[in-house]
């Protein structure tokens, strides 16, 4: 068969029907609700083979299609009919199937159906496999596994798509950014692109914790611990080591506290003395703008500021605004307090101001204070009060939060807060997508590591490792820029690897290994891919003419079934929100395809059209892992 050029086969129905028709498949497309066949290719087969069995089955139709479901086990089949699913009475499911099975006409689209049990197993045609997929994957490039279609509003022509705000990372200010802050910075980041390559508008929110009692904390231990030198020598280091010695000496009093109101006695002669007053008058003075605590409030959140920025940049995250609690406005928290009054949500409890969930329905909320003794506002006030002004601001269709399982609690209760305020439907709008804790990581208790020297520390590793190769060292233009890539890699693959509400030991060995299922062996796979592309010297214009026809190896067909499942993976992470769901495919393609290099080989063949062929099919492979790491936040690397 000679070669043919792919451009624009693939990307509208007509062509796509032009397409399939040449390779033996009838048209028109059948159409289903809930179907894309120009953003999933699955979806092409999914349509015909409901139509096949729609035909044959006195059913409804979209019951058939619903009853159709893909596998990530390729061993039983790419398609699977589930006929329970399908409600018919009075026959067995598994005379359906066998039914079925015998009944099921023939199609280019699909090997012959296998009856098992009660489902009925479909496996892609080998033949016209390849002649479908590879072009549909060259003419999206980059946007293979997107579908913008997601994100579209109905009848909205103000503004079209659907908007997310995402708050996520909010790190404390005058502490270092450390990995205890890491996963909700590398999930937030992960959310932001998956809800944007699904065509929303996403707006990256980083929620400062730059307000609170916390800061009146910090500020008493500068005037003990504090050192200018110091200061200037390393802002953030210095600031992180005065606040550790001051939380040291503030433990005992917390501990008391602690007791004594667990045995039911008033605290309120022990707060106010010591350490717990020193701290509760600084911020006092914060909430009532005295300037010279505010001077010193503004030059420690800048000096933090500064370095987050470069932070985030090392890991290649932008954020849309710098938000923080101090710029909640005063009015509108007086406005939300007025609210919670007037709707009787508040009760007065010792001088504080207290919501009482059992009064509320809500008995396992318990209480939660929003206005302390002293008359401060608490983070729970200025949260609600942040709600509205994110409402006003935005205008969201959601509004997530990313932030610990140990907040969990929290989120409850500002959810139905929120909801006895009245306004049930913007609770609706609000999600909080909570995670588990790097294990072992404590400011408080001096236990943190820095994220600079976790990142400095992997990288350094990565260097050592590729430096152990000279010929392939010599030909990587910025071997440091690459090992700090790898390193970050390591540590933001070792995050995402179990699901966002395990806990996990951080693991420094583990993580920078180049085998097994860690960030360097996909970056390994990735630029392997990359140097097949640079050894067979074919241009891009070259590949996407290749005949497809010519590549029928087991090898390439098994991997070319994993490549056609990248969008319902993609689809399914917008459904579970777990960075896992693409890391796990994405480390079960690249084994699978490490498994056939040797078999499946480009440079010295003698056929220069099967070569040809080889090189376009490492190229998709490579573009999907090349979409699959983008997603998750990670640069891909090319030597």
């Amino acid at each position: 068969m000679a070669a043919q050029d792919t451009s624009n086969q693939t990307t509208s129905i007509s062509a796509l029907e032009k397409k399939l028709q040449s390779l033996g498949v009838d048209p028109p497309i059948p159409s289903f609700k809930g179907t894309d066949p120009l953003t999933n290719p699955i979806d092409i087969y999914r349509c015909y083979l409901a139509d096949a069995l729609t035909k044959i089955l006195n059913c409804d139709r979209q019951l058939v299609y619903e009853a159709i479901q893909w596998t990530n086990q390729t061993s039983h089949g790419d398609l699977l009919l589930v006929v329970p699913r399908l409600r018919m009475k009075g026959v067995k499911p598994a005379e359906i199937t066998k039914d079925l099975s015998d009944k099921l006409p023939s199609s280019a689209l699909f090997a012959a159906p296998v009856a098992a049990g009660i489902q009925l197993q479909l496996r892609y045609s080998p033949t016209t496999l390849p002649q479908i997929l590879l072009p549909y994957i060259f003419e999206r490039g980059p946007s293979y596994g997107a579908n913008v279609s997601l994100g579209l509003k109905d009848n909205e022509a103000d503004r079209p798509r659907k908007r997310i705000v995402i708050d996520f990372s909010s790190p404390n200010i005058a502490k270092e950014f450390h990995a205890g802050h890491l996963r909700s910075t590398i999930i937030g980041a992960y959310l932001s692109n998956l809800y944007q390559s699904m065509g929303w508008d996403v707006v990256k929110l980083n929620y400062l914790g730059d307000w609170g009692k916390q800061f009146g904390l910090l500020a008493v231990g500068w005037r003990r611990f504090g050192s200018e030198e110091l200061l200037q020598q390393n802002p953030l280091g210095h600031l992180l080591d005065v606040y550790i010695k001051i939380n040291t000496i503030f433990s005992q009093e917390e501990k008391a506290v602690k007791e004594a109101r667990e045995m039911g006695e008033d605290t309120a002669q022990l707060e106010s003395q010591g350490l717990y007053a020193e701290r509760n008058n600084f911020f006092s003075r914060m909430e009532e703008r005295e300037p010279e605590a505010l001077a010193l409030w503004k030059r420690f959140r800048d000096v933090s500021i500064e370095r987050y920025i470069s932070s985030y940049a090392r890991l290649n995250i932008h954020f849309d605004e710098y938000w923080g609690e101090s710029q909640v406005l005063p009015e509108s928290i007086d406005r939300a307090e007025a609210i919670l009054v007037e709707k009787g949500i508040l009760k007065e409890d010792r001088n504080a101001l207290i919501v009482n969930f059992k009064d509320h329905g809500a008995p396992k909320l318990d209480v939660a204070v929003v206005r302390n003794r002293q008359g401060t506002s608490t983070y729970l006030l200025r949260d609600i009060a942040g709600v509205f002004e994110r409402e006003e601001k935005y205008q969201p269709d959601q509004l997530t939060y990313v932030v610990s399982s140990e907040q969990d609690m929290y989120f409850q209760r500002l959810f139905k807060i929120i909801e006895l305020m009245g306004r049930p439907d913007l609770s609706r709008k609000l999600q909080h997508v909570n995670f588990g804790k790097v294990l072992g990581m404590s400011s408080r208790q001096g236990t943190v590591r820095l994220l600079s020297d976790i990142l400095d520390d992997s990288g350094n590793a990565m260097h050592e490792v590729m430096k152990r190769n000279e010929t392939k060292y010599a030909q990587v233009e910025d071997p440091k820029g690459v090992s700090d890539t790898l390193g970050i890699t390591a540590v933001m693959v070792q995050d995402m690897s179990g699901k966002r509400i395990n806990n996990y030991p951080f693991d420094m060995n583990r993580m920078m290994s180049f085998e097994g299922d860690t960030g360097p062996y996909l970056q390994y796979t990735h630029a392997r891919l990359c140097s097949i592309k640079r050894k067979a010297a074919f241009t891009t214009a070259q590949l996407r003419k290749a005949d497809f026809s010519l590549l029928k190896e087991q090898q390439v067909i098994d991997n070319l079934r994993l490549m056609a499942q990248y969008p319902d993976v993609t689809q399914t992470a917008m459904k579970t929100l777990e960075p896992t769901t693409i890391l796990t495919y994405l480390f079960k393609f690249t084994h699978q395809l490490s498994s056939g290099y040797d078999v499946v080989k480009v440079v010295g063949i003698e056929d220069r059209a099967v070569s040809v062929a080889r090189a376009a099919y490492y190229e998709c492979a490579r573009q999907v892992l090349h979409n699959g790491l983008r997603l998750l936040g990670i640069t891909p690397v090319e030597r």
